[in-house]
């Protein structure tokens, strides 16, 4: 048998759990270190309320939903949302549906809990050894240092992978604490921002504060020229929800340019202004609220919404409201903490990275996942990343070392 390279991967979130899946056990001593005492706490974290793996959309869109995308394009069409389908099914013996809103799950049945210790039982099987409760400490010039319950460990590999995460979830061990090993090597680190998360407004004081929690339904959101459909709730902080995480990126942009950026929302897309207008003109009801409930279905929320916006001469004239409905404008002044949000932006410049995602100025040392400087909305585009930069990896790595 051939002598197998120590190959080590630090940090057992998503895209470590599929890269040692991958990886050729003939090939590589494998050895993951985590700071945790079990793997995938962010992946279990991300699997409350059901564990969204991918998306159905077509890969052309799908792509679209990086930012940047140019440099994931060649690993997600090498292993895109379908091809992550079948490997589950493959290796796992996990079969998933896709939900209402496109999203894809493992089968009712299947719990978070139980994909997890799948992986865990393949990695496993396949041979790598695990290490929990080793936390990254430093870097040296020919070892990494882990801070362990018995005290520092020098730990050297002829291959070594970071996936060490992003910056939000902190209690989940991924706290971009690490970006500082990196600067020392004179790698470009970004500063950590917040993603898919709440949007800071500033409600008036007669705004009704019994309608925070509510939901808005079927709108459409923009910011710029940038556009994204869903479902959103109005909280007392301001805004947040799958319509609005899209537009993380184009939020963050104009707050640092501008101190705010403008919110335009629209509740009733699948209308003209002509036919809002119709619809209310030909409402039998006498109230105004009334004929926005009933002729065009707005919610308490979206019909305060509205009062705050107009002045009763607009409110009564059918074609001004018409307009408002088709472009309300809420300020943003801030983004959420990041503590609290579901992913964020900021890490290691793509440019410090190859195509095969190597470290240009630490050659042997590669980085995926969330610690690298990109943008990708919930609904299951975050982990297909991971999980792409992870088999495009262990792809390369493994043709790499047999030659």
């Amino acid at each position: 048998m051939m002598n197998r390279k120590k190959l080590v991967i630090v940090g057992g979130g998503s895209s470590a759990l599929l890269l040692a899946c991958e990886l050729n056990l003939k090939i590589f001593d494998v050895h993951i270190y985590d700071s945790n005492a079990a793997l995938g706490r962010k992946f279990l974290v991300a699997g409350d309320g059901g564990l969204n793996l991918t998306h159905v959309e077509n890969p052309v869109d799908f792509l679209k939903r990086y930012n940047p995308s140019a440099f994931i394009q060649k690993a997600f069409n090498d292993f895109n949302n379908d091809d992550l389908r079948r490997w589950l099914k493959e290796k796992l013996d996990i079969d998933t549906y896709v939900g209402s809103s496109g999203k894809i799950f493992p089968i009712k049945g299947i719990k978070p809990i139980q994909v997890l210790n799948r992986f865990l039982s393949f990695i496993k099987s396949n041979g790598a050894t695990i290490h929990y409760k080793h936390t990254l400490k430093s870097i040296n010039e020919t070892s990494l240092v882990f801070e362990t319950p018995e005290g520092d460990l020098n730990v050297t590999g002829e291959i070594v992978v970071f996936c060490l995460g992003g910056a939000s979830w902190p209690v989940t061990g991924s706290n971009g604490l690490w970006a500082k090993l990196f600067t020392s090597k004179n790698i470009q680190t970004n500063q950590f921002e917040p993603s898919n998360c709440s949007f800071k407004m500033e409600w008036p004081d007669k705004f009704k504060k019994n309608l925070f929690g509510q939901a808005l339904k079927n709108c459409v959101y923009k910011v710029n020229d940038k556009t994204s459909s869903g479902e959103t709730v109005i909280t007392e902080f301001g805004i947040e929800g799958n319509g609005v995480y899209p537009l993380s990126e184009e939020i963050r942009m104009s707050i640092r340019a501008h101190q705010k950026a403008l919110l335009s929302i629209d509740f009733k897309p699948q209308l003209t202004i002509n036919q809002i207008k119709n619809k209310l003109e030909s409402s039998k009801e006498t109230n105004r609220g009334q004929t926005l409930k009933i002729s065009l279905k707005l919610n308490p929320i979206q019909i305060e919404l509205v009062k705050q916006q107009c002045d009763k001469s607009d409110y009564l004239n059918n074609e001004h409201l018409a307009k408002k409905l088709k472009n309300i404008q809420l300020e943003i002044t801030d983004c959420g903490d990041i503590e609290d949000a579901i992913s964020s932006a900021g890490g290691i410049a793509l440019s410090e990275i190859n195509e095969n995602f190597e470290l240009k100025k630490w050659p042997g040392h590669f980085a995926i996942g969330e610690m690298l400087d990109y943008d990708a909305p919930t609904g299951g585009y975050l982990l297909q990343s991971c999980f792409s930069m992870a088999h495009q990896l262990a792809k390369h790595l493994n043709t790499y070392s047999k030659s």
